[in-house]
């Protein structure tokens, strides 16, 4: 097994668990939170699977559905830990997204498209799966709102490239670019950095 086939398994396990996780916070039964998990840890590498025109990854390997299903039985076993974790949906998130930005880079460059292509799927295979996510337990997509989020993805794709022009390589290369990511999620949060809200003009009407 391979680091990236390691990376791609971790990265379907953490973004799993962080769907489910908020599923079971609105009381979704057994099969809906699998869903909700299962979305949130593919929906980001379908997209950019089709918009590479190559077949969704998990229809070739039924080992994501396993996964899911794994993440599924921790979140049930162990919910009373998480629960009282209320930091436990960050937590797996943020390594779901720095883990997935790495898959979303490495798997576009490897399909021959130039490097800021490479960053854009980078972000889509981050972050899509969130809003997905999002969007099915009737919340305010995350990437929407003040956070930092897509751009922590954005953030490890130029880490990535600074890295390679450095000389890097193989799995240091990606366990870097991962951190990276992480670590941009983290800070954002820990310290407030957020972009500025689109306000509307003086004057402006919505209808």
């Amino acid at each position: 097994m391979t680091l990236f086939t390691i990376i791609e398994i971790l990265g379907t396990l953490a973004f799993a668990i962080s769907g489910i996780r908020l599923a079971s916070a609105k009381q979704f039964d057994w099969f809906g939170a699998y869903v909700v998990g299962f979305t949130t840890a593919v929906g980001g590498g379908t997209l950019r699977d089709l918009m590479l025109s190559v077949t969704p990854f998990w229809m070739l390997n039924s080992s994501y559905l396993v996964v899911t299903a794994a993440a599924l039985l921790i979140v049930i076993v162990f919910s009373r830990y998480l629960v009282r974790l209320n930091n436990t949906f960050f937590i797996f998130d943020a390594f779901g997204l720095g883990l997935f930005t790495v898959v979303g880079i490495e798997k576009t460059l490897a399909a021959g498209f130039p490097f800021w292509v490479a960053v854009i799927m980078g972000a889509i295979t981050g972050a899509a799966g969130g809003v997905l996510r999002d969007i099915q337990i009737n919340e305010v997509p995350l990437i929407f709102r003040k956070e930092i989020y897509a751009l922590a993805c954005v953030f490890g794709g130029m880490v990535y490239g600074i890295c390679q022009l450095a000389g890097m390589t193989g799995g240091t290369l990606q366990i870097v670019t991962a951190v990276s990511v992480i670590a941009a999620r983290v800070v954002s949060v820990r310290f407030g950095f957020s972009l500025p809200s689109l306000k509307q003009a003086p004057g402006d009407s919505t209808k």
